[in-house]
């Protein structure tokens, strides 16, 4: 309604020309004819109105669902598809995975699970068809919010792998999942945008940094773990995190159109790792930064600590109180978005790094390590 209140913001259709008086008895009358009409068409196909004869064609047509569409992407996708039950002393969670090995290899979110390995409980977890079985956990990393576990006894359908760096923004996605324990939810959006540094986690010393892609398709709790993929059924994703309006004291806020999953190109490499060896690395350059600096870039800590001994930064000349401005072209605004561009490269890549001291900007090369 419009703000002047000059009345509905729809107008009702013209009444010109019709006979508003109509009584009570030829409304009856009409209704009865009606009535009448419908009941000679219900009764049967063939017949005969007001002395006519009356054929009438049952539709046999069929809706199509061409390789590519949403539907056929979906049916083709919800059989790799988990739902994930992880007990633990407070009560555990809920959340989702997908198969990435028929052996019964199935990747999620870490915090899907951990509260429940830390407390000793169970995993569980639920096939597209129903059928439940035991899981037991490979291995996990926080430093990525990512887990694999493993359930025996059952051959399934792994999802392919597709690259996450070849994406683009608009291009449209699906995510599947659990949402709220609803299993099998399919909700369709784009990708809105790439390279968000998103800090997931429930205190300072167990947060993940995710150099994350961002799409509107609705995330809700529960979605966390399972699959974002392309217009191919291809994943370039795990559905990680939400951005929401904050909780109220008797509501959670859910879906606001923000909602962001690690690249699959990461969750790969680190699922990869957690198979072979149970545990992750990621590459570091050894300083660390000052996470409330308010200023643009990353500031290396002034601390007689900040410079790793030995370290990638030490050996290309960093100094603690520099401000990293620029990494690998990637420019840097804060702590975090270093530390995303970091973690999103591979162990052993040479990298270029601009940085500021003294109010002047230098720049070197260093080749990133192994987080020990």
């Amino acid at each position: 309604m419009s703000e002047f209140n000059d009345g509905p913001w729809w107008t009702a259709p013209s009444t010109r020309g019709i006979n508003r008086s109509i009584s009570l008895k030829s409304a009856i009358v009409l209704a009865i004819v009606v009535g009448l009409i419908a009941g000679t068409f219900a009764a049967s196909s063939t017949g005969s109105l007001f002395g006519r004869s009356v054929n009438l064609v049952k539709s046999t047509s069929t809706i199509e669902r061409p390789v590519g569409s949403v539907a056929e992407i979906s049916q083709r996708v919800l059989p790799s598809v988990v739902s994930i039950e992880a007990t633990a002393n407070n009560g555990g969670s809920t959340g989702s995975g997908f198969v990435i090995d028929s052996a019964g290899y199935i990747l999620t979110n870490n915090h899907v699970i951990a509260a429940s390995v830390l407390s000793g409980g169970s995993i569980s977890v639920r096939l597209n068809d129903g059928s439940e079985y035991s899981a037991k956990v490979v291995g996990r990393d926080n430093s990525y919010d990512l887990a694999v576990l493993k359930i025996s006894g059952v051959r399934l359908k792994a999802l392919q792998f597709g690259d996450s760096d070849k994406i683009a923004v608009g291009d449209s996605v699906i995510a599947i999942g659990s949402p709220l324990g609803l299993t099998g939810t399919v909700t369709l959006g784009i990708i809105s945008a790439k390279n968000r540094a998103v800090t997931a986690g429930e205190s300072e010393s167990d947060n993940s940094f995710i150099n994350a892609l961002q799409t509107d398709a609705a995330i809700n709790p529960g979605n966390s773990g399972g699959p974002l993929v392309d217009a191919t059924g291809a994943v370039i994703g795990v559905n990680s995190a939400i951005a929401t309006l904050g909780t109220t004291l008797n509501s959670r806020t859910g879906s606001i159109g923000l909602g962001f999953a690690i690249p699959i190109n990461q969750a790969r490499k680190t699922a990869e790792q957690l198979i072979k060896n149970g545990k992750a690395t990621y590459p570091v350059i050894g300083v660390s930064v000052e996470m409330n600096y308010s200023g643009k870039g990353a500031l290396i800590a002034k601390s007689a600590d900040a410079i790793t001994k030995g370290g990638p930064a030490e050996k290309a000349g960093l100094k603690s109180g520099d401000i990293i401005t620029e990494f690998n072209g990637r420019e840097i605004t804060s702590a975090d978005e270093l530390i995303v561009a970091i973690r999103s490269q591979n162990v052993g890549d040479f990298v270029k790094i601009i940085f500021k001291r003294d109010g002047v900007l230098k720049s070197t090369s260093l080749r990133l390590t192994a987080s020990k």
